[in-house]
């Protein structure tokens, strides 16, 4: 079943449009959705990698950017885009708290609402941005999340120590 028939959308689609959207969808399944584990409930590789600490929160992080990069790049909406941002930031920044994180990564699938933000938002036609709006924008993002995670170390730090 190709793209269209499968996310029916108002309008014709470009092929190119379509081939990011499909990628995109496989990503976010790979990420949130891979394995199955008994009735409903499937989880993929992103709560996998944020049992690696730290780094595999930055890996989860940057493939999860991947998703709002496409999605700039495909015209979405800026306030599209923020929400997107936040889901992946919030991901990110629980994520790193060890356990509780671990746990958070598994239920909350950021890939998965921001997969359905798009499938909300899109519209055949949309005009791309430019590459340097883009860059500029998750150069950003990317000290965003840096802050974030280094606030959220140093509160776990500040916790452990404190006991």
């Amino acid at each position: 079943m190709g793209i269209r028939e499968a996310y029916p959308m108002r309008g014709e689609i470009s092929r190119d449009a379509a081939a990011r959207l499909s990628r995109l969808r496989g990503l976010g399944w790979l990420l949130d959705r891979a394995i199955g584990a008994g009735g409903k409930f499937r989880f993929g590789l992103d709560p996998i990698l944020g049992l690696i600490p730290w780094i595999g929160d930055w890996i989860g992080a940057i493939l999860s950017l991947y998703i709002v990069y496409e999605s700039v790049r495909l015209g979405l909406p800026w306030r599209t885009i923020v929400r997107m941002l936040g889901n992946v930031a919030v991901e990110a920044i629980v994520g790193a708290v060890p356990l509780a994180g671990d746990v958070f990564d598994f239920l909350f699938q950021a890939n998965m609402r921001n997969l359905k933000l798009i499938d909300d938002n899109y519209v055949p036609g949309l005009r791309g941005r430019p590459l340097r709006t883009i860059g500029l924008f998750l150069a950003s993002v990317v000290l965003f999340l840096l802050g974030g995670m280094a606030v959220t170390l140093w509160l776990v730090i500040r916790l452990i120590s404190s006991l």
